[in-house]
This record gives C-alpha cells, sequence and structure tokens, in this order.
C-alpha cells in the first residue's frame, strides 16, 4: 500500500486532527496567531498523530482521549522545528517560508515557546500522571539533543556513537514516544505498549538516517531547501562522518575536512556531496537504516494480526523505499 492510501483510508480522523491543530494554537494576540497559523498552513506529514492512531487501535480505542495525545505531540514537533530553523539559520522548509524568515529570529522562538506551552496545557486534560512523566521526559531530551547538535556543528570528530545518540533524541524519541503513549491511552497491556514503542524507536532511526542520505541524493526541489543544507549549515550526519574515516580513501577524507574547515564550504556544497558518494557513505548509511527496519518489523511480529499491524508495516517500508 502507498503511503497515501493509508493517509486516504485514515482521512475523517485525520482531518478532525488538523481542525483541532488550528482551534489549539488560536490566540487572541495577533502575531502570534499569524506566526503559528503560518507554520500550521506549511503542512506536513502529520506522522506522529498517525502513529498515535493507529498504536490505539491494539486497546480501547477512543478517539477523543487519542485526539488529546496526538495533537500535543505534533504541537511539540512543530515547537521544535520552528526552534530548529533559528538555530539552523533555514529561511525555507517544505519550500515554504520559514517563521523566522517571514518574520524574525525572536518572533520565531517565542512562537516555538508558545506551541510548546499550548502542548502541555493539551496533555494535562488527559489527566494521566504516567502519559505526563513520559511526555515531560521526553521533552527534556529532546533539548539536550538540541544543545549537543550546536555543540557539535562543523565538528569532524564525531563517530558512530554521537550521530546515534543525536538522532534518537532528535527524531526517533518522539516518534517511539507516539507509538508507546497511543498504546497507553488506548488502555492496551504492558508487553504491547512496550513493542510498539520498540517499533517507533527503529522506525524513528531509519526515518533519520533516511532524510540524512536524501539530503545529498536527492533534489533541492524534492526537499524542499537545497541539497546539501545540513552540511552547509555545520551538521555532520553519518553519511559525511563516514567518508571522513575511510583510512583506504584518505584523499576524500582529506578534500572534505578542508572543504568543511573553509570559509567557502556554502559555495561547495556540490563538491562536498560528490565525495561523500564517492566515499560509499550512501551505501553504508542505507544499510544501517535497513537493519532498524529489521528491527521495527521483528517487534511487530508479537503483536495481533489486525488492520493497524498491517498499516504500520507499510509505513516502515515507505520509509525504507522512499525517495524524498
Amino acid at each position: 500500500m502507498k503511503l497515501v492510501n493509508l493517509y486516504n483510508k485514515m482521512r475523517p480522523e485525520l482531518v478532525k486532527i488538523e481542525n483541532q491543530l488550528q482551534a489549539e494554537v488560536d490566540s487572541d494576540h495577533k502575531l502570534l496567531k499569524q506566526t503559528a497559523q503560518h507554520l500550521l498552513e506549511a503542512g506536513g506529514k502529520r506522522i506522529r498523530p498517525v502513529f498515535v492512531l493507529l498504536a490505539g487501535n491494539f486497546g480501547e480505542y477512543d478517539f477523543t482521549k487519542l485526539s488529546k495525545v496526538a495533537i500535543a505531540l505534533e504541537l511539540i514537533h512543530m515547537a521544535s522545528l520552528v526552534h530548529d530553523d533559528v538555530i539552523d539559520n533555514a529561511s525555507t522548509r517544505r519550500g515554504y517560508p520559514t517563521v523566522k524568515a517571514e518574520w524574525d529570529n525572536l518572533t520565531a522562538m517565542y512562537t516555538g515557546d508558545y506551541i510548546l506551552a499550548r502542548s502541555l496545557i493539551l496533555i494535562t486534560k488527559l489527566e494521566n500522571v504516567h502519559i505526563q512523566r513520559i511526555l515531560s521526559k521526553a521533552i527534556v531530551q529532546m533539548c539536550e539533543g538540541e544543545i549537543e547538535q550546536i555543540r557539535d556543528l562543523f565538528n569532524i570528530d564525531q563517530d558512530l556513537k554521537n550521530y546515534l545518540k543525536r538522532i534518537k533524541r532528535k527524531t526517533a524519541l518522539l516518534i517511539s514516544v507516539s507509538c508507546h503513549l497511543g498504546a497507553l491511552a488506548a488502555n492496551a497491556d504492558k508487553q504491547t505498549a512496550n513493542s510498539l514503542k520498540m517499533f517507533g524507536y527503529n522506525v524513528g532511526m531509519a526515518f533519520q538516517i533516511t532524510d540524512d542520505i536524501l539530503d545529498f541524493t536527492a533534489t533541492s526541489e524534492q526537499l524542499g531547501k537545497p541539497a546539501g543544507s545540513d552540511l552547509k549549515q555545520g551538521n555532520i550526519t553519518l553519511p559525511v562522518i563516514y567518508a571522513l574515516q575511510q583510512t583506504n580513501k584518505p584523499q576524500i577524507s582529506k578534500e572534505l575536512i578542508e572543504l568543511i574547515k573553509s570559509d567557502d564550504l556554502a559555495n561547495n556544497v556540490d563538491k562536498a556531496i560528490k565525495l561523500v558518494k564517492e566515499s560509499g557513505g550512501i551505501e553504508y548509511c542505507q544499510q544501517l537504516s535497513d537493519q532498524y527496519l529489521d528491527k521495527a518489523y521483528a517487534a511487530l511480529k508479537p503483536l495481533p494480526d489486525i488492520q493497524a499491524k498491517k498499516y504500520f508495516y507499510d509505513i516502515a517500508k515507505f520509509i525504507g523505499q522512499r525517495e524524498y
């Protein structure tokens, strides 16, 4: 099944989620209302709400309860994107002007803070301390991950361990929490909730690794931002880390280090992309992504054979095959 078909089948619920997102970010403050609506209009895959709703099928499905979790998680994700765009000095996202580009850095930061606060208000309505505790811990870890990413900008002395720890906090954590909390909100048993949590973690890791691959292989039109943006901004992702560590291809490593350390990296990003591709970094990352997807499939195996399980398989397969 193509992902678009899954979204079509879930369309009634996702339309309600979208409408509720609009309501949650509404504000009497004119500027906050404009910036938050601007962010919503940029769209997104809404993959976290999809995971929450699907996970809810493994327990007592209650859309009203699940939608609160789904919207809270999507708001946290949106807030992190606004902050990311300030840190990365990004002018576009998904081909749409960022809040910081349309207004300014301070407005963007306060918009992100506002959206995050709205998510916390919403999650308290569930009156489930366990869910609140998991979500609060996730926000802390995400912030720690962002600080580490800032610290490691243009740092060529990174390894696989650094990278995996960073993307766990940047991406995999919130996807894992989406699956976990969807199950908990539906009163699924502990074993089922933990299996879904592990599925979400492994899919999230594969998702981010694939994203980092696409930064080197997709076109600017497909990405909705310039190709090689991560490297240009000093974000050393796994394809680059692999290329830098290839002792059997010292010339590639040497040239790449010189480019990263130069003041002219932005104008030579195409050359850097070429070096990364020649190093075999893309193939290495694809193999690692596939390993995480295999773990995701394994986490699903003991779960009941319901339609939601098949949809989870389809999403994992889509992540492994996507080209942008």
